[in-house]
């Protein structure tokens, strides 16, 4: 969900992380995401230099980037430096409701970006102003539903010069209708927000969960410009839970670009199944498990 946005003031990047889930629908990565994930890091790393306002909304993996080396995040601390360096820090604070994984993360994150940015401020409920620029973050509302064990994130609304945007990871929909109720209330011109976790309806989320994040997310389609991004993506059929009607006023940031989508976790098995790694890929994946992570995964052009 990593988003640069360019005002004549101060120019910001949202949640600069990226991630590939270790295991999905059974299977690792396929290679095809791993070039994928290079790509993104290095789209993340050429906008963060343009950036001078760095935005963290939670501390999973995906929406900020780590200090440590990992080919899953395709991170390590020279890229750390690079994206934090020198910029301002507005973080979602790690003492304020936060779970106990995300809390020791935070730590870690703000012990090391202490050291290479020029301020670091947690504004869990607070507004900034930056001349014209105005950032709103809300007070930290549930990763999805209302007492999820995810932990919690911060809502970003964006205003400058009359134009209006709301930034809602991870607020699966939203499935928890408070948080439905706080967007529609910044009365954006757009929202990006990301869907209900459909791939783990019945699973790890339950099923009414999902089927309120989707009637939440519909809400939110009828009356407001939307795209459409993130946990209901990881789902190959996800197009098929909505009407046709309704198909027509969803946009995704490849709308957005004027590109296919490319929906690769979604199509894990299939990637397998069509283009089936080397044995010099699996070797890799063994070697890494083992803590050999010093050779990138191998990626053939």
């Amino acid at each position: 969900m990593a988003l640069f946005i360019e005002t004549g003031v101060a120019n910001v990047i949202i949640d600069a992380g990226v991630s590939l889930a270790p295991r999905r629908y059974g299977l690792p990565p396929h290679p095809t995401e791993f070039k994928a994930l290079k790509e993104a890091r290095e789209r993340i790393l050429r906008y963060s230099k343009q950036a001078d306002v760095a935005i963290v909304s939670h501390y999973h993996l995906d929406h900020y980037t780590p200090k440590f080396k990992s080919w899953y995040e395709w991170s390590d601390n020279e890229i750390f430096e690079e994206i934090y360096s020198n910029k301002i820090i507005f973080a979602k604070d790690i003492n304020f409701k936060i779970n106990f994984n995300q809390r020791k993360r935070g730590f870690l994150f703000s012990k090391n970006v202490e050291s290479v940015c020029s301020k670091l401020k947690y504004v869990d409920g607070k507004t900034i102003n930056i001349g014209d620029l105005e950032l709103k973050f809300s007070e930290p509302l549930p990763h999805g539903a209302e007492r999820t064990k995810l932990g919690y994130v911060l809502v970003v609304t964006i205003s400058y010069e009359g134009e209006k945007i709301v930034y809602a990871p991870d607020v699966q929909g939203p499935i928890y209708s408070y948080t439905l109720n706080y967007i529609k209330s910044q009365h954006p011109r757009l929202i990006i927000v990301g869907g209900p976790p459909t791939y783990l309806s019945g699973i790890k989320v339950k099923k009414e969960d999902v089927e309120s994040g989707l009637r939440n997310l519909k809400a939110l389609f009828n009356t407001f410009k939307v795209i459409l991004t993130h946990h209901i993506l990881r789902d190959s059929s996800w197009t098929q839970l909505f009407k046709l009607e309704e198909l027509d006023s969803i946009k995704l940031y490849s709308d957005f670009y004027e590109t296919k989508p490319s929906l690769l976790e979604a199509n894990r098995k299939k990637l397998y199944r069509e283009n089936p790694p080397s044995d010099e890929f699996f070797k890799w994946l063994r070697m890494y498990k083992e803590g050999f992570k010093e050779q990138p995964p191998p990626l053939s052009d």
